[in-house]
């Protein structure tokens, strides 16, 4: 192999293989009865807030086995990539950029950790308290109703392998 093969060989981002996964992710987040039946405020926030539990939950599933606790890191980078694009898109300029994505980072982490101790929890009352700190509701939202549903969602992760987890298309 030469110097130039070498230096201009491509290899594959090891996040691409977890795209259609977050695809899925996005989609789970977007789900109508969010919205509809529970109340998510359908809002920029309201949405950003189910994006960031419904990617925390996916995230806690991911960090359960050892082996694929890199794949966590990996769904986080393209939390932020999207999140850059979003953010770029709706006019915020490159210093401004950097702050905002910290702020989302936080977020995340701290629906991630309420989320684990929710999910841990056998009766829902934790979870459903994390649900309505973390998440914007319209007039008459209910947490309760989401917090049933990322229990079910949760579960149903938990029964997959990683490898179906990449493969599934995600329902709430």
């Amino acid at each position: 192999m030469s110097l130039l093969s070498k230096l201009f060989q491509r290899t594959p981002d090891p996040k691409e293989q977890l795209r259609p996964l977050w695809h899925q992710i996005v989609k789970v987040a977007r789900s109508p009865d969010l919205y509809a039946e529970c109340g998510v405020a359908d809002t920029l926030e309201g949405r950003f807030d189910m994006l960031s539990t419904i990617l925390a939950v996916v995230m806690l599933r991911v960090e359960r086995d050892p082996e694929t606790l890199s794949a966590s890191a990996r769904l986080t980078e393209l939390f932020v990539d999207d999140m850059d694009g979003q953010l770029r898109e709706a006019g915020i300029g490159d210093p401004t950029v950097g702050k905002k994505l910290g702020q989302l980072m936080s977020a995340l982490g701290g629906r991630t950790g309420a989320l684990r101790e929710g999910l841990a929890q056998a009766d829902d009352a934790a979870l459903v308290a994390a649900i309505e700190r973390n998440v914007t509701f319209s007039e008459g939202g209910s947490p309760a109703c989401v917090a049933k549903k990322v229990r079910r969602f949760a579960a149903a992760l938990d029964a997959l392998t990683y490898d179906q987890l990449l493969h599934a298309d995600l329902m709430l």
